[in-house]
């Protein structure tokens, strides 16, 4: 078990290493079996381990002498009652840690939404802004000609989408490369944004986090963000 583990968590931290090692290895470097190379990659990739579960401040010569106990498969030199009080302290530092985590992501949470209230707030008294009754506020850019979609409808749209920040997290046409989704599908500031579209209207969506992502966030999205949308309705299927 604690093998699968130890791989486990190797595996885990291989990206880092990837992404951190910016120079070739030149061939004449590279050993048979690579193994200097393989000592250096695990060496980094337990060191990243250790940063992370807050325990850089290990006794590096102490490592060492655990991992050649262990290959060479000798007993440890440690009581059950000596490992017991280690793993005890390494489940503390990786509470503290999560709590530091969630503290910090809650604060996050918090300066968003003070900030979403406030935007909104001023938002909302500009000249050809609607606010509907869920909080969401849209800006008509390009009227459209043709019909609404339905909430059963699938869109095919362009759309970029921005923090309240001014930076882009999602673009359609970054991609060049409509999106193409069912209205059950997204988020509900997008589900009902669209109802009040018309095929070839464009316009803009202020969305409350409260009807994107929430407290949770997604991938760059930081929890209780406002999203900001720049819509084009293209076509329904």
């Amino acid at each position: 078990m604690k093998k699968y583990l130890l791989l486990i968590l190797f595996t885990f931290t291989y990206s880092t290493v990837l992404a951190e090692s910016n120079e070739p290895v030149e061939a004449e470097t590279i050993d048979e079996g690579l193994v200097s190379q393989r000592g250096y990659f695990f060496g980094y990739s337990f060191g990243n381990m250790l940063k992370q579960g807050g325990n850089e401040d290990v006794d590096l010569q102490a490592l060492l002498d655990g991992m050649k106990d262990s290959l060479a498969e000798v007993q440890p030199a440690m009581s059950s009652e000596q490992q017991t009080a280690v793993i005890d302290i390494i489940k503390q530092r990786q509470e503290a840690i999560q709590v530091a985590e969630q503290e910090m992501t809650e604060n996050m949470g918090q300066r968003n939404i003070d900030a979403e209230i406030a935007f909104l707030a001023e938002n909302g008294a500009r000249e050809g802004v609607h606010t509907t009754v869920s909080g969401l506020q849209m800006e008509v850019l390009e009227e459209g000609q043709g019909k609404s979609p339905r909430l059963s409808d699938t869109v095919v749209v362009h759309y970029e989408g921005k923090l309240l920040d001014g930076s882009v997290f999602d673009s359609s046409l970054a991609r060049d490369e409509p999106a193409e989704f069912g209205l059950q599908q997204v988020i509900p500031g997008w589900t009902e944004g669209l109802q009040r579209m018309k095929v070839g209207g464009k316009a803009r969506l202020f969305v409350p986090s409260k009807l994107a992502y929430g407290p949770a966030g997604r991938g760059n999205i930081p929890p209780s963000a406002l999203l900001i949308f720049e819509v084009q309705l293209l076509s329904i299927k």
